[in-house]
Formats: structure tokens, sequence, C-alpha cells
């Protein structure tokens, strides 16, 4: 009978972090399913743990998913989209189980970790596809420098965090609106309570099908979201100063004077696994804390 195996990610970076995967890793260990571990910033921590540092440790490389059949994250949203990464590129299911503040992509608490842990042992779990971003980075001769990929969203920006980008936005091979602005964010549904939310773009139910756009902070008359079709093409131009396209926070292209970003609907999506049938209004209420009190509810 084959081994099965599952990919621990954890954020090291706190003790009961720690100690909250090294639960998780002998809980696994325990009912006979191998552990590997993504050592990530700090490896020390997990070489120096007594329970950690006797399970297979990687770096953040293609390696560590080979044979695995799940990539469990413990930590909070930075770590999840990191582990996400490796997900992806192996076509795997992902689990977040949050230890950090807001988590919004994580599926479970810390709280409800043994319960989940036990449900990734039964393989009682589901798992849903969520959309992805194809990024594509040209330069001033439309020839293609770089292409990757996003799960929240990309966000482009004057290499110069000091300056204004000065940028055109184009949706359909169409002009929108020129303008200077500290960048341009084109979002997922999913990344739509991140970034985007913050630099005023509306929040999305992650089973809509749509790209969102938001101008940060732009000198324009014209500089509202738009959501647009899950099947256009986002593009955004930089005119005279070099910019970087930034990936989910990470992962960076650089984009010379001239050239430009062109953002579509990605294939394949993230595979993320859920645990429970809570629907998404619950849970944005949850993590933003949001007040509720005097509703009554519909009559039924």
């Amino acid at each position: 009978m084959t081994l099965r195996e599952v990919l621990l990610v954890p954020h090291t970076g706190r003790r009961a972090n720690l100690e909250s995967a090294a639960f998780a890793a002998q809980q696994l260990s325990d009912a006979g399913i191998g552990v590997r571990l993504i050592t990530g910033h700090d490896e020390t921590a997990i070489r120096n743990h007594p329970v950690l540092s006797t399970f297979p440790a990687f770096g953040h490389v293609e390696a560590a998913t080979l044979g695995v059949e799940l990539v469990l994250v413990l930590g909070g949203d930075g770590t999840f989209l990191r582990a996400a990464d490796l997900a992806y590129a192996a076509d795997l299911p992902v689990l977040g189980i949050n230890l950090g503040h807001v988590g919004f992509l994580a599926e479970w608490e810390s709280d409800s970790m043994a319960e989940a842990i036990s449900r990734v042992i039964s393989q009682d779990y589901r798992v849903e596809d969520r959309m992805t971003l194809k990024v594509i980075v040209r330069d001033e001769d439309r020839s293609v420098l770089s292409r990757g990929w996003a799960l929240n969203e990309v966000s482009v920006e004057n290499t110069n965090r000091r300056g204004v980008l000065d940028a055109t936005l184009e949706v359909d091979s169409r002009p929108v609106s020129s303008f200077g602005c500290d960048g341009v964010l084109i979002s997922t549904p999913t990344g739509s309570t991140a970034y985007a939310f913050s630099a005023g773009g509306p929040v999305l139910w992650p089973e809509l099908d749509a790209i969102l756009v938001v101008p940060n902070n732009a000198h324009a008359l014209f500089a509202k979201p738009l959501v647009v079709s899950p099947q256009s093409r986002v593009a955004v131009e930089s005119h005279n100063a070099p910019a970087v396209a930034i990936m989910d926070g990470f992962r960076t292209f650089q984009v010379p004077p001239g050239g430009r970003v062109e953002v579509l609907r990605g294939e394949p999506p993230v595979r993320w696994v859920r645990l429970d049938d809570v629907p998404f209004t619950d849970r944005l209420v949850r993590k933003f804390r949001l007040p509720v009190d005097g509703w009554r509810g519909p009559n039924v």
C-alpha cells in the first residue's frame, strides 16, 4: 500500500506556531501519514525543534510536493499564498488553518485544528476551484518578457515607491483612462478582501466569476473600481518610468518604461479544500467583526 503524505507549511515566526505545527505533524504521523515540512524563512526554528526536526524538511522547491496528497498551511494569509504557489504548480489541494490575525484565506481557525487534522486523516473534505489570474509582461515592442500567475492579485506599481506611476488602463484592447497613481490592482474575487479592499475596492463573493480592477490613489476624475468579465483582458501600460508587477505580494516581474502588464483569467485554478458549508457572508462578518445586532432574519 502506498504511504500517504502531507506537506505541512507552518509559519515559524512564533513559538506558539511551532507547537501547533508539531501537534499537527504528530497527529498525522500517529495516523500513519507521512509528513514533510517547508522550512520557511527560519530554518533553524524547525531544525532545533524536538518534534519538527524529525520530519523531512524542504525549502520552497518543487521536490517538496512530489507524491503528497495535500498541502496543509498553518499560519496567516502570507503563509497561505506562499504555500498556494507550491500547490498550484503541483495541482494539489491546499487547506489553510489560521494562526494569524484576519486570515481570510484560511478555512478554519486554530481552535478547531484538531478536528481539521482528523478530517484530513479520514479524507472527509471536498475541493472547490478558485479562480486565478494569468500575468504577462511585455516590453515597449510588445515582446513577452515574463509570464506568471496570481491567486489574490497583481499590483502594478512604480519601481520607485516614492514616485507616481503614470499609466493607461486598458480593457479588452481599448483604453479606459490614463492617470498618475500609486498603482493599479487587478484582483480575483478571492483577493477582493485583501489589498484591493484596502485600496477601496468592493468585496466580491468567491463564487463569482469576474476580474476586479482598482486604481490605487489615482489622480483622475474617473478612477473608480471596475468589475469586468472573466473573459476580459486587462492591461496596464507604464509610460516613461520602470514599473514592477507584484503577484500575491511576493512574486515580482520588472516592467520597463513603455512596457505593459496584461492580466486575464488563469488556468488552472487553485484547488481549495473546504471542510464545511458555512456561507461566505458569515465568514465576512466574523473576519471583519461586522456589527449585526438587531438583525431579525427573513420570514420562514
